[in-house]
């Protein structure tokens, strides 16, 4: 599990670990969601019956089928008890304190299975969900010290769920702008290397949409910059509508009063069309001025863009133009003809020499 680099990969890890450990043909991990009142199947490893799936998207039970999760298990807590495992079979109870186990003895029968360990797995004070491990009929049946070492096993697992979780809130916030809740620079200078990768080995389209929330600076200076942290998120969340425009697109803000949407496979049409949208939902706030927006798209006539730094100047250059020509609606590179003004303002070595505008642009090398 620590090398884990993502849940799914924790959650197989662990229960791979312990259908090993435990000798089993078959092993489940599965979360108890409260608020949904069921046990959801997180993970199936081994020898799967038929239906089952590796990760299963709807794969879950409601709790007052497994009663122990929320009754037996809790009371024994209450009273200063343990969660131990226990031991079911085929046949009914064997080793262990089990709790109510029709439905279990049920789901054994019918996968041909004889017998489970389960362990309550538990996190932060909370049951979490558990650990089951089965063996196919003919094996030997789980015994009292195959259900203490399962306890043991779930309380590993436990400690590696927990920091898997702090890890990736930690990755969420590393790419994650605080105030908006959409991507950040980071974020994108990722995504955007890897989709201007993917445009050169598969000619797959990428664009770019970068603006600016113009009147930011007025809003903060006469209303305060709690005022002005409201314009931001409110634009972010129109950001975030028109990017739904766009399937899988990615809504950002780089920063200040930047923003940027970057989709991968949609038409430059399509990202013009939702950019469109975004330019007169940003007019409609009640604060600030609109948004200067550019556009850029390696399905328009722009040359080649073998780096993302080129395309992100590309869409800087066209929102560049917007701002300076106070235009109502997206400027789009490569749609002026072959001396395109955009395109050859974005290609200007004085650009280079002056510096650019944007800190964004630092991590990209020529």
């Amino acid at each position: 599990m620590a090398a884990a680099h993502s849940s799914r990969e924790a959650w197989r890890a662990a229960a791979v670990g312990a259908c090993l450990a435990l000798g089993g043909g078959f092993a489940a991990l599965s979360v108890w969601e409260r608020e949904l009142g069921r046990l959801r199947v997180l993970v199936n490893v081994g020898e799967r019956a038929e239906g089952e799936e590796e990760f299963p998207e709807d794969e879950s039970y409601p709790v007052h089928q497994f009663a122990e999760i929320t009754e037996f298990l809790h009371e024994r807590w209450a009273g200063g008890g343990e969660p131990d495992a226990w031991v079911e079979t085929a046949e009914g109870p064997a080793a262990g304190r089990p709790g109510y186990v029709h439905q279990r003895v049920a789901a054994l029968r019918r996968r041909g299975r004889g017998c489970c360990v389960v362990a309550p797995i538990v996190l932060h004070g909370r049951a979490w969900g558990e650990l089951y491990v089965a063996r196919p009929v003919g094996e030997p049946v789980f015994a009292r010290p195959d259900a203490d070492f399962a306890t043991v096993l779930a309380s590993v697992v436990a400690a590696g769920i927990a920091q898997t979780e702090r890890l990736e809130e930690v990755r969420r916030l590393a790419y994650t702008d605080a105030l908006t809740g959409l991507a950040n620079r980071r974020a994108v200078d990722s995504a955007l290397d890897e989709a201007v990768e993917r445009h050169r080995e598969e000619d797959v389209v990428v664009s770019l949409v970068v603006c600016d929330l113009n009147g930011l600076k007025r809003v903060n200076d006469t209303h305060g910059h709690a005022v002005g942290d409201r314009l931001l998120e409110r634009f972010g969340s129109v950001l975030s509508l028109c990017g739904a425009m766009l399937p899988g697109a990615l809504a950002a803000r780089l920063g200040g009063d930047e923003f940027c949407l970057l989709a991968v496979g949609p038409s430059a049409d399509a990202v013009v069309k939702a950019a469109e949208e975004l330019c007169r939902r940003a007019a409609e706030l009640e604060l600030g001025d609109g948004v200067a927006c550019g556009v850029a798209s390696t399905d328009d006539p722009v040359g080649p863009v073998r780096s993302a730094r080129r395309l992100f100047r590309l869409a800087d250059a066209a929102q560049y133009r917007a701002k300076a020509e106070r235009s109502a609606g997206p400027v789009v590179a490569g749609r002026e003809g072959p001396d395109d003004p955009v395109v050859r303002l974005a290609d200007e070595p004085s650009r280079e020499e002056d510096g650019e505008r944007r800190r964004f642009r630092g991590r990209h090398s020529p």
